[in-house]
């Protein structure tokens, strides 16, 4: 902090307008034929990301961009490369008085302004004049040499800022990711029991059971891991029963509900066709710790509640008995999941049957081994989940810190040539 205050100390600056000191160009557009996916320069249109390829260029690198139509208009973008800039696409033009990496920082602080001056009749566009008369300031605009140097400064805090955004960001994503894959690990590891071979004749003697077969009629395995050897955590402990869903569960659907019988907030979320609840309502048709399916639009997500809810009829549940607890089926139905997913009818709307997952064969270990098993797996699911959710907050954070640093090195006074530091 110490060292931005010296930095803009006593900083005299001029301000001027866009249109002043340089031309805002607008690229030339190429039709969708003439580009490809191998050419060496992106093309740029309508958003930051490129439309396609193309074998020459007509924007240099370190250019500042624009784009001015489309649902990204006023969005401000910056090249590193050369690159070919379409009719959707403002750029600003060079000059050597200015920084081009400083003017895209200090445009993404005006980038708010940009897009509230978007016209939104038709196709949302951006006119040129509005980003003319953007004013930006010039630190020591009579010393070309001191001013590029303060600029170049600025810039390589924010640069530095942007690096460690980006790096926090990869390294929470792969932790994420280790601690999904961590808990599926633990999880198939738990879930994979042996089958006697009198189970396995025993259902194949089962024609409920036929579907799940492959075609040398042995059963599918739950995973492809083998327990670690000696580790007594991970190894399935007792003999288990195989049995198929629909002989353990009593599987219901849901009863529909019209949009105006629902509430914004309340007591019991109501599930349609995702996890998303589509509303509240004041009753319940299904009691807590209960596992359920979607079977319409998120077809084949597998949803588990420890309250009570409604159940739309786009969902079905699952009432266990005595034998099976209903987190230990949620565990288990989630190794499944892309069986199930498979299974799903892709059409207009996505709907699953419940004939594809009733005849699901599913291991029936004690209830003192179930609840061995989900005492696990829920604390690697508890840690996972508070890691997502960690996640966006600790980029926002971050975001925001690198937002306030950008706002207080760029935030020149506009009344004298005098920066006045605020000392509290």
């Amino acid at each position: 902090m110490s060292n931005i205050k010296k930095l803009l100390e006593g900083v005299e600056v001029e301000w001027k307008t866009l249109g002043e000191i340089t031309n805002i160009l607008r690229g030339k557009r190429l039709t969708r034929n003439l580009l490809s996916a191998n050419d060496k320069y992106p093309v740029f249109h309508g958003g930051l990301d490129p439309l396609g390829y193309y074998y020459n260029a007509n924007r240099p690198a370190d250019t500042v961009m624009i784009i001015n139509v489309g649902a990204s208009a006023g969005t401000v973008g910056y090249s590193s490369v050369d690159f070919w800039s379409s009719d959707g696409t403002y750029c600003i033009e060079q000059m050597a008085k200015l920084n081009n990496k400083f003017l895209y920082y200090f445009l993404l602080g005006e980038q708010y302004y940009l897009k509230s001056r978007v016209r939104v009749a038709g196709i949302p566009t951006l006119d040129a004049f509005v980003i003319e008369k953007l004013q930006i300031p010039i630190p020591y605009p009579n010393n070309l040499k001191k001013s590029l140097e303060i600029q170049q400064e600025i810039v390589r805090i924010l640069d530095s800022f942007s690096m460690l955004t980006a790096e926090l960001q990869a390294e929470l994503q792969a932790e994420l990711q280790a601690r999904k894959s961590q808990y599926e690990y633990y999880r198939n590891q738990l879930l994979a029991y042996p089958m006697e071979e009198s189970d396995q004749s025993s259902l194949r003697s089962n024609r409920s059971a036929t579907s799940i077969q492959n075609s040398d009629n042995s059963i599918q395995p739950l995973s492809t891991l083998n327990p670690p050897t000696g580790n007594s955590v991970l190894q399935p402990r007792g003999k288990v029963e195989w049995k198929v869903l629909e002989e353990v569960v009593e599987i219901k659907r849901g009863k529909r509900l019209i949009k105006n019988q629902l509430e914004k907030t309340g007591k019991y979320a109501v599930y349609q066709n995702c996890m998303i609840p589509l509303g509240y309502y004041h009753k319940n048709n299904v009691i807590a710790d209960t596992t359920f399916i979607i079977s319409a639009g998120s077809a084949g997500e597998i949803g588990y509640s420890d309250v009570d809810f409604w159940a739309a009829d786009d969902v079905y549940y699952f009432v266990t008995k005595n034998d099976l607890k209903s987190r230990f089926l949620y565990h288990f139905l989630i190794t499944q999941q892309q069986k199930i997913y498979s299974q799903v009818r892709r059409s207009s709307v996505p709907r699953l049957s419940k004939t594809a997952f009733e005849k699901l064969l599913i291991p029936i270990p004690s209830l003192e081994e179930q609840e061995h098993i989900v005492s696990i797996l829920d604390k690697f699911d508890a840690l996972t989940t508070s890691l997502t959710e960690g996640l966006p907050k600790e980029i926002e954070l971050r975001q925001k810190q690198y937002e306030y640093y950008r706002n207080m090195l760029l935030s020149f006074p506009k009344n004298n040539i005098k920066l006045v530091w605020d000392k509290h």
